[in-house]
């Protein structure tokens, strides 16, 4: 039996997993990545992450949207037994799930069934989670539906970014996976059935409009929100008509009787009263302008302001 895998990612995480398996043993025999995309404001035609490592690493790399009879011809010629799948973009059907004669093993990024979906971990941010943590299964025709081999847990620390949060599951997953693959490989590796997902745990994509901070909630769902959309889509308000962007603040203790949505000086920081608390910003970049700590905003400007409504 063939003992090389199929890799199947697009995004940053999955090219780091990709060169942690290639540089902890694993035989690569193909990498399946999404096409090249525009990219940026100048919308220059890009490889994505995946593919620029897996080049770097030697490997063969295929590029397409979707695993159809083509992508199929193409993953027969491995004679491979199975694929780990990361962050790769689309959902597989039956033809393509039946190629693998031990099958397609995805490595996501929540506790299933909890936050099945393109942005589980946004969505558990946002939702004030205090666990969450990685899951290694069997792919079938459902959306993150399929049997569990392995599940990690760990604390949302007080403060993680999405992008921070995304880096530490990264490296759990590499450990996960480093110590599941020579039995997925195998073909015996223990497989326990989901439970019934909740149907309010579904982790949609996340677009720009829902990352507009609006002033009439509480300071913790604002927190909660910033830290979410950092780095995408970027948590963002308005100020005299411009995009003032928030890249990091925090719910601190105290009270004020401004108008909500109001930014004043506290203490020589810039806080902002909200229906429900005060939200201390840290890390703002407003129109035009790279991003910068709030403190040094808040002396280039005469506050108070009041962002728009």
């Amino acid at each position: 039996m063939n003992q090389s895998l199929i890799f199947a990612g697009t995004p940053a995480n999955a090219a780091a997993t990709l060169e942690y398996l290639v540089g902890h043993g694993f035989e690569i025999s193909l990498v399946i990545t999404r096409p090249d995309a525009l990219v940026g404001r100048k919308r220059v035609l890009t490889p994505s992450p995946v593919a620029i490592s897996a080049t770097k690493l030697g490997l063969e790399v295929y590029k397409t949207d979707k695993i159809d009879n083509a992508a199929i011809a193409k993953i027969d010629e491995t004679q491979c037994s199975a694929a780990v799948v990361v962050a790769y973009g689309a959902l597989l059907k039956a033809p393509a799930l039946a190629a693998l004669s031990n099958g397609w093993f995805n490595l996501h990024y929540s506790l299933l069934p909890k936050w099945r979906g393109a942005a589980p971990v946004q969505h558990a941010i946002l939702a004030g989670d205090k666990t969450t943590g990685v899951t290694l299964f069997k792919i079938d025709e459902g959306l993150d539906t399929g049997p569990v081999v392995a599940a990690v847990p760990t604390q949302i620390q007080p403060g993680e970014t999405s992008e921070r949060l995304l880096s530490r599951l990264t490296e759990l997953g590499c450990t996960l996976l480093s110590q599941e693959l020579p039995r997925v490989l195998l073909g015996n590796n223990q497989l326990t059935a989901q439970e019934p997902p909740d149907g309010n745990d579904l982790a949609r994509k996340l677009d720009r409009a829902q990352a507009r901070l609006d002033w009439s909630s509480s300071a913790l769902e604002l927190e909660r929100r910033v830290l979410a959309m950092n780095p995408e889509p970027g948590a963002w308000a308005t100020l005299n008509g411009d995009t003032f962007k928030i890249h990091l603040a925090r719910e601190i203790a105290g009270s004020s009787n401004d108008p909500v949505g109001t930014v004043s000086q506290a203490d020589g920081r810039a806080v902002v009263n909200t229906a429900a608390g005060v939200l201390e910003l840290l890390e703002v970049q407003p129109a035009g302008k790279q991003a910068m700590q709030a403190k040094d905003w808040a002396r280039g400007v005469s506050l108070p302001v009041r962002f728009d409504a």
